[in-house]
Parts: C-alpha cells; structure tokens; sequence
C-alpha cells in the first residue's frame, strides 16, 4: 500500500529487470484472478449468499481492485524510480492505494467480528440473519471510515501547508515523512484492527473451551429432565472421537437416530427399552449441540488463519513506515521498504486463497466454477 520509496533512479541489470518485473506481474494476475473467482463464487451459488460471506465479498472486491489498479500503476515506477503519469494520476492511485487497502483492513475486522458473533452469541446472530439491510450498511461504511482516515489529506494537504514537497517525477503522499500523521493513521489503520481480532479470537477460543468443559452436561440438558436423557449426554457421541469431515458437514448434520435409539435402549433396561419422544428430543439436541461446536471450531481455525496471514503481512511495513517517518527515510534502506511495501499488497493475494482452505462452501463453489464435471461427479457422490 502506499508510498513509494524510488525517491531516485533504480539501477538494475536487465536480467533483475525481467525478473522483478515477471513477479510482479504474476502477483498482480493472482490477485485479479483470486477475487473474480471470489466473487464469482459468491454471485453464481445462491448458498453462499448469507450474511457472514457477504462480508467475504467485500473484502474480494477491495483485494480485486488492489491487483486491478494499484499494483499495475506501480510496476513501472516501483523499476524505473520516476513517475510517468503526471499529477492527477498520481493523487488518484494515492486515493485508491490507500482507499483499498485500509478498506481490506476493515473488512478483516467485521469478518471477525462478525465470526465472534455467530460463536458467542449465536441465538442472537441466528435472529438476525434474515435482515439484509444490516450488512450492507456495515459494507458502506467501511468504505467511508476508509476514505476518511487517509484520502482527506492526500487531496488537501499541499493547499493547507501551502506547498508541496512531491518531486514533479515522484508520486508519494505529502505527509510521507510526517511521523505524528503516520503514528495516528496507522495507529486506527494496523494497530487498533490488530488488537480488535486478536479480541475477538482470545473470546471465541476461550467460549469454545468452555462449551467443552461444561457443554456435555448444560448443552445437552432438555427442557424437562429424565436420568436417561442426561445419562446419554454423558456418553460420547458417535463420531467424537474423530470430527466429521468437512464434505460430511456441508451435506448434512442431521443426526443418526438410528444407531442413537440403540444405545438408548441398552441404557435403561428399566423401562423395556422404550424410546419416548422425551428422549428423541434428547438425543437430536445433544447431536445437534455437537454438529455446531465442531462447525464453531472451524470457524476459529480459519480465522485464526486469515488474521495471522494478515498481521504477518501487514506489521513490517506499518512498523518501518513510521520508524522511517520518524528518521526522515535516512534509516530505513529502501530495498528493505520495498520489500514490507509488496508484502503488504501480497496479503490481498493470499485472502481468496484462505476462503476455500477455511471454508467448505467456498471450496464447493470453486469446484463448479473451475471443474464443473468433477462437481457434479463429487456431488452425485453425496446424493
């Protein structure tokens, strides 16, 4: 994201040209191809389009734009160190460099939190799942918090100082070595998000322990008692031992009454092996309780992924960018810059990639866009 470090002329030799150039390329082409087949994804399978993943598409069409208009834009200065475009041009890459960026950021955190939602206080997340106005005002104002925190300035900030101190060849923001604007900015635009998902995680592991400890002799409790139903959730649920796989979960979660009326008539001789309605209930509840803790365990996992992807991508560049800020560039090497400065944008290469590593319907969506044969094969499998 952001500014420039080619203050002056790069000097590679050609065979380095070609080879940073052909990366940068590809990356660029990954991050365009990654988020069309997100949104794809997200446009052609009605399954998808619930609340929590329209979010995901959200952060898509930032991550899209990233590799559509930023990256190509900055290839060629980023290799030649001078700026061909002119002004106006410049300042709108700057917008959308920093609009897009801080945007992707956001939308990490309403990802979380909305993941730490559904696990913590999942009958009031259910409730409201059927109220689509909710996420889209959620969507647009991440969008409008991300223009404030960055693109007032780069517009403005050379008509209040009076001057500008952007060479004509250069294209970086004025505030580039203004080390208080850079520490309150990244403060809300790293630091705060950091600390907010890593939040929002510590309470979705620690609810997920607790269901755990407690979860066998609350969760599983019906609304009236009987010494067969608790003595069923005592026991440890077909399966447990083993999760079922993630093919088996996108299918189905229904319980298995079968195999489970079994070992409730072995249970309690005492009543003739009868299986009452009452413990019925029981049995599907505790399977059901089951079915969501385990769906909640993946939920964690693959948030922990996407926010450890995103705090690896993005702590080296906020962290040089505000010590070289605070040095006026004269500390920090600008090779090394460049590097946080492309591992940054890499983070919104990588986003599609964790969706269907994390997410079954994702992964079932992908398949019938890229193998629609193979789909229908896998699925004729299921049903």
């Amino acid at each position: 994201m952001h500014n420039s470090t080619a203050e002056t002329p790069h000097t590679f030799s050609l065979g380095v040209l070609v080879l940073l150039a052909f990366l940068m390329v590809l990356l660029a082409l990954v991050t365009i191809l990654g988020n069309i087949l997100v949104i794809l994804a997200f446009i052609m399978d009605r399954n998808l389009r619930h609340r929590s993943n329209y979010f995901f598409l959200n952060l898509a069409i930032s991550d899209f734009a990233v590799g559509a208009f930023c990256m190509p834009l900055y290839i060629p200065y980023s290799l030649t160190g001078k700026w061909y475009l002119g002004r106006g041009i410049c300042k709108l890459w700057l917008v959308m460099d920093y609009l897009l960026c801080t945007a992707s950021v956001f939308n990490i955190v309403l990802i979380s939190y909305d993941r730490f939602l559904s696990v913590t206080k999942a009958v009031s997340y259910r409730a409201q799942q059927g109220i689509t106005s909710n996420p889209v005002v959620k969507m647009v104002a991440i969008w409008v918090f991300a223009f404030l925190l960055y693109c007032p300035a780069i517009l403005f900030w050379e008509h209040v100082a009076g001057h500008s101190v952007v060479a004509a060849d250069q294209c970086y923001a004025e505030f580039f070595d203004n080390w208080y604007f850079l520490l309150c900015a990244s403060t809300l635009e790293f630091f705060v998000p950091l600390l907010s998902v890593a939040y929002f995680n510590m309470h979705i592991f620690h609810d997920i322990q607790r269901r755990q400890r407690h979860g066998s002799t609350q969760d599983c409790e019906p609304p009236r008692s009987s010494s067969l139903s608790w003595r069923f959730c005592f026991l440890p649920r077909p399966g447990a031992s083993s999760p079922p796989s993630e093919a088996e979960d996108s299918v189905s979660s229904s319980p298995r009454p079968k195999k489970e009326s079994l070992i409730t008539e072995n249970l309690s001789p005492s009543r003739g092996n009868s299986v009452t309605p009452e413990n019925d209930f029981s049995v599907s509840f505790c399977s059901r309780t089951g079915s969501k803790l385990q769906q909640d365990k993946k939920i964690a996992k693959s948030l922990a992924i996407i926010v450890c992807a995103f705090a690896i991508c993005w702590a080296p560049y906020t962290l040089l960018m505000i010590i070289r800020g605070a040095c006026q560039g004269t500390c920090v090497h600008n090779s090394l810059y460049e590097i946080t400065f492309w591992l940054l944008w890499l983070n919104s290469s990588l986003n599609p990639f964790l969706y269907p590593l994390c997410h079954v319907k994702f992964r079932m969506a992908f398949m019938k866009i890229l193998c629609p044969k193979k789909f229908a094969t896998l699925r004729s499998g299921f049903f």
